[in-house]
């Protein structure tokens, strides 16, 4: 008898001799976690210069499902996308964003800081985010420090109205912040539009805080330090879902999947998406 028919024969025969169950289950891939959100933080920043089109357009090249963007407002009353309230430390500029005027904002360099290849990249406005990605993936709105932009709900709530944004059936738009009276704001100018709380304060965490939150959020969104499988549950029993932030590590990444939280915010969306 061949070789290659011996092998066959001693094939046939473990099989025969394994129980069902056992010869034909597959081993436990990746894909079979809970499905979570991959939500890229400030874009691909791992990659790319943060909140800026370079890093946007990436994310949406790495599948994937949400870009999370911070917004502002300059001198003028135009909303930018930068994550500092200063411009000092990701672009070749300096000052506070609500003293600069959006045309000097907009001369600034705010990509070489990441490498040479990305020198020339802009501070993006909110309206060129909304008209260059609604509809190619989620957008996730954080509000940096609205107290020192009054009326930026109101601002943000319009140009998501004049984009029809704000239907029910568009769950991709999401807007959250640290502040959550400015949230019950956009809850209450938003309704149909899906609303965050942020934090990293365990005080944040309680039975009675989550259900203050629930009366006007749908995401709760506590940093990773802070998660607990006990946290996760309390947040569901209140009608929530829970994204957690800023996963820099695949082991960050892999702790949250097993927490089974229901979206993963990281610069590195490769961390969250076994398909890069």
């Amino acid at each position: 008898m061949s070789k290659k028919l011996l092998l066959g024969a001693g094939l046939a025969l473990s099989l025969l001799f394994t129980p069902f169950n056992q010869a034909f289950a597959e081993k436990p891939t990746v894909g079979e976690r809970k499905q979570v959100e991959n939500v890229a933080h400030r874009g691909a920043a791992g990659y790319a210069p943060e909140n800026t089109i370079a890093a946007y357009d990436l994310a949406v090249d790495m599948k994937a499902d949400y870009i999370e963007i911070d917004v502002q407002r300059s001198k003028d009353g135009e909303l930018v996308s930068i994550h500092d309230t200063t411009v000092d430390r990701t672009t070749d500029g300096t000052g506070k964003v609500g003293d600069l005027t959006l045309e000097q904002l907009k001369s600034l360099d705010a990509g070489s800081w990441k490498g040479e290849q990305f020198t020339g990249e802009q501070i993006p406005t909110f309206e060129e985010i909304l008209d260059r990605y609604h509809g190619k993936v989620g957008i996730l709105i954080e509000l940096k420090a609205p107290e020192y932009y009054p009326g930026i709900e109101q601002q943000v709530a319009e140009l998501i109205k004049e984009r029809n944004l704000d239907k029910p059936q568009n769950k991709k738009i999401i807007i959250q912040s640290f502040n959550f009276e400015s949230m019950k704001k956009m809850n209450q100018l938003l309704p149909q539009v899906q609303i965050g709380v942020l934090t990293s304060n365990r005080a944040h965490t309680t039975t009675d805080a989550l259900k203050e939150f629930s009366t006007y959020a749908d995401w709760f969104n506590p940093s990773y330090g802070i998660v607990t499988k006990e946290l996760v549950d309390q947040v569901h029993s209140n009608g929530m879902k829970i994204g957690s932030w800023t996963v820099r590590s695949q082991e960050a990444a892999d702790f949250l999947f097993e927490m089974k939280v229901d979206a993963i915010i990281s610069d590195y969306p490769d961390y969250v998406d076994p398909r890069n």
